[in-house]
């Protein structure tokens, strides 16, 4: 929640575009965390996205850890999350099965 927050209203880099934080994986010892993100465009937006939050990270850390008051900030690295670009397409693949399966009446034929 609190990375959520700092990427929206607090980082002003100009690399970093629409970016949703999906998940975040913590190692076992609690020392390092891997944030998962979904970057709204292209390959080249996800790219220089992911470039600005991981030299943010130390940033985002120092802050996390005083606002959150912990002992031991986890080390952070940003990883891109294409689960939410799977979803969509396999929606899309969906909803192209039910078009070709629903059966053809007479509004659906054209005539050339």
């Amino acid at each position: 929640m609190e990375v959520s927050q700092l990427l929206v209203c607090e980082l002003k880099d100009p690399r970093i575009g629409l970016t949703t934080v999906t998940d975040v994986k913590m190692s076992p010892d609690l020392k390092q965390a891997r944030v998962y993100v979904s970057v709204w465009g292209g390959i080249e937006e996800r790219q220089k996205t992911l470039e600005g939050l991981n030299n943010a990270a130390s940033h985002i850390r120092h802050t996390i850890g005083s606002r959150l008051r912990l002992r031991n900030t986890p080390q952070l690295s940003f990883c891109y999350d294409s689960s939410i670009e799977y979803g969509a397409k396999i929606e899309e693949l969906i909803q192209k099965s039910k078009q070709l399966s629903q059966p053809m009446d007479d509004d659906n034929w054209s005539t050339s």
